[in-house]
Formats: structure tokens, sequence, C-alpha cells
């Protein structure tokens, strides 16, 4: 696994000032991108330095607080129907705090933008104060949607690829995003760093008194086995794969299994699909589940199983570990670079039902087997996905951004 970066040391007095944007951070929850921004930056704060954090306001959350260290503002947007509309709206809000705030708290040594979402406003601090500016790619609308098909697409595109432009250095989450960021947002390759995501694993040993018993029957008889996926329901995430994989599996486990569908968004298509199949009745699609139930709900799973289209990084495949369940998933994306193939979890062949039901096979008849990747796939939460060492990985990008900063003048 390798980390693209040019380590370079700081020392005490390299301690930055760092303006970070994003617009979704707890409690606004929407994709990875708060989970990832609210996990990294309290590490940044531990290493000593100052990070101020720009994203929307949300419900009665305070405008302003200090969450672990990080200084939030919270900037209103004017509502629209339209979501392209609101996106400008915000990054108008955003730019016309962070001007203030600049100015006001100067100087900053680093601006931090997180997907295209927030460039807008970034590119115009940056140009504005002329503060160096480094952008995370969490995805792109090309890999999203396996092309640009529409006007839409393209503009989202365009958008990128002026985020990547405009930045110093650009970050992304694997190897694999690192080769698409520069094919697609044509930026250089020696101008991308790879650092992972992580996690924090102790947040999934929240000791949980319940009875497991009655909890687990909410869900499946006391015979059937649990295998379930958690995540947004959309096509890109291959959930249409996994219900196809579903009779293989039922029929070699002699019908004893659950699947268990776990997330938010219109799952007619899928129950539909589902109810064609003939497997309705091993079905069950749950909605929105809260952190406390899901925490409960992966103590009394068998197998987890994140089938992809798309996916840059996967940090659910992390979150399973850290639970302590065994994994699934796709070789789709960074999958691969996450899960080690019969090392920390099983990787099969992308939109392919036989393959992935071998997979899940694997895991639900060799009890042992499954124990043993989950054992080392616990230890490469700390091995490879740790925030305090990415952090770490983190400090060194923006340190050579600022110490190639000081060697140009920036007319």
């Amino acid at each position: 696994m390798s980390v693209c970066i040019n380590m370079l040391k700081i020392g005490e007095a390299d301690l930055m000032k760092i303006l970070v944007l994003s617009w979704e951070f707890p409690p606004r929850l929407v994709g990875g991108i708060a989970r990832h921004v609210a996990e990294l930056y309290p590490e940044m704060v531990k290493l000593g330095h100052e990070v101020h954090l720009i994203t929307v306001e949300f419900g009665q959350a305070p405008l302003y607080e200090v969450v672990e260290g990080i200084h939030i503002h919270r900037v209103p947007v004017w509502h629209s129907q339209d979501f392209f509309h609101w996106i400008c709206n915000m990054n108008e809000s955003m730019g016309r705090h962070g001007g203030k705030l600049i100015q006001e708290e100067q100087p900053f040594d680093l601006i931090h933008a997180h997907d295209w979402l927030v460039g807008d406003a970034a590119i115009a601090l940056k140009q504005t104060f002329k503060i160096p500016l480094v952008a995370t790619i969490h995805a792109t609308e090309f890999g999203r949607h396996n092309g640009l098909h529409c006007h839409t697409q393209h503009y989202v595109c365009n958008k990128e690829k002026q985020l990547a432009y405009n930045a110093w250095r650009v970050i992304v989450c694997t190897d694999y995003m690192r080769r698409e960021v520069e094919r697609v947002l044509e930026s250089p390759w020696d101008k991308i760093d790879v650092v992972y995501n992580g996690i924090r694993p102790e947040k999934k040993h929240r000791h949980q008194e319940f009875d497991y018993w009655n909890f687990r029957r909410r869900f499946a008889a006391d015979d059937e086995k649990i295998i379930y996926y958690v995540g947004r329901m959309t096509y890109e995430k291959g959930v249409s794969v996994l219900i196809n994989a579903a009779p293989k599996v039922l029929w070699e486990m002699g019908g004893k299994a659950k699947f268990i569908f776990i997330g938010g968004g219109n799952t007619d298509h899928w129950k539909r699909q589902a109810w064609d199949l003939g497997i309705w009745d091993k079905c069950y699609f749950t909605g929105f589940m809260s952190d406390s139930d899901l925490d409960k709900f992966q103590t009394i799973a068998d197998c987890a199983v994140f089938p992809s289209l798309y996916e840059p990084f996967g940090i659910v495949a992390l979150e399973s570990f850290a639970a302590r369940v065994p994994v699934v998933v796709s070789n789709a994306g960074g999958l691969p670079e996450v899960v080690r193939h019969t090392k920390t979890g099983i990787v099969t062949y992308t939109n392919n039902p036989e393959s992935l039901a071998w997979g899940m096979l694997e895991v639900l008849k060799n009890p042992r087997y499954a124990c043993w990747l989950v054992d080392n796939a616990y230890q490469d939460l700390d091995r490879h996905f740790n925030w305090a060492k990415l952090a770490q990985q983190t400090e060194a990008v923006y340190g050579r951004v600022l110490h190639e900063r000081s060697q140009v003048d920036w007319l």
C-alpha cells in the first residue's frame, strides 16, 4: 500500500493555520465527506495546528462552536428548489464568511477544499488572498456514472477540473482514484497525493446492554444467517447485483439466510426485483438505521456485502472491519486496496452475481476462516487506516505546499 507523498518534517515553528471548506459536517450527514472531515481534523489539531472549518447551517447546530479543537463556522444558505442554484448560494455565503474570517483571523497558511461543491468559494479565496489551495477529490462525476451522458454531468465534471487545476496539490483516497483523477480531470500525476480514509475503531466498541435474541428476531429467524448491505440505496452501489446473487446463496444454505438492506432512499425498484425473483420473504429493507441500532445490528450479523459498481474507497468496509464482521466486496475502484482478497475479506468480480454469491458462501460455510479474516482485518485498521497516521501524511502534503509556496513570488 503506497502513499504518494514527499514526507517533509514539520517542526514546532511550522504549525499551521488551516481554513477548511466542506459542504457537510456533523450533524449534517449527506455522504462520506462529513465523517472524513470530522475524524481527520481533530488529529490535525492534536498535531498543534489551528483549524477553522466553514460548513452549512443545519437544524439546531450552533453557527459557531469548537468541536474537538476545530473551530466550526456554519453559514446560512438561501434556500432554492434547484440544487445547483443552492450550491451557488452556498459558495457565495462561504466565500463571504471566509473572506471576513481571513481578514479578522489572519494569517491563514492554507485553504483545503473537500470536493467540487465548495470549489468556487475556495478558488475565489485562494485568488483574492493569495493563499495556497489543497483539494481533496472524494469521487468524480465521470466515475459515478461510468462516463458523462448529459449537460449536468459535464457541468459537474468541469467544476471538478477547475478545482483540481486551481489546487496546489490534489489529495485522493486510493491509487485507483489517483489514476482516475489524472485521466478524467487531466491533473498531472506528480501533483496528486494518496492518503487513505480512516476510521476510529473505538466508536464500534460502545458496549450496550441489549436483549441479543429479541433484537435479532426483528430481522431474522434464529436459524437464519444474516447478510447485510449498508449504505446509500443507489445504482452505483450494486444493490441489484446483491439481490440477483441471493437465490444462489439461499439454495446453497437450504433457505436459511436473510438479506438485510440498510439505508434511506427509494427502494421500490429493488423490492420489485426481490418479488420477481421469488425471494421477497428473504429480503428486508430497513430504511435509515441509527448509529446506535447499527452498532447492535453488526453484533448479530454474519456477513457484510458491498457489491459496488463504482467505489473510490469504501469506508463502509472499514466500519465492518471495526465491528468484526466478515466482509465481501466487488473489485470496483479502490475496494481491492481496502479489502485484501483472502487476507482481510473476499473480493469478487464487479457486476457478477455468481462471483458475489461464491464470496458470500465462502464466509457463511467456513466460520473459522471467517473469524481469521476478521482478525486480520481488525489488525489492518491500525496498520493502514489509523487517523493519527493519516493526519501526519496530510500534514506532510501541507508542509510540501508551504515549502514550495515560500520559494515563489505570487503576483
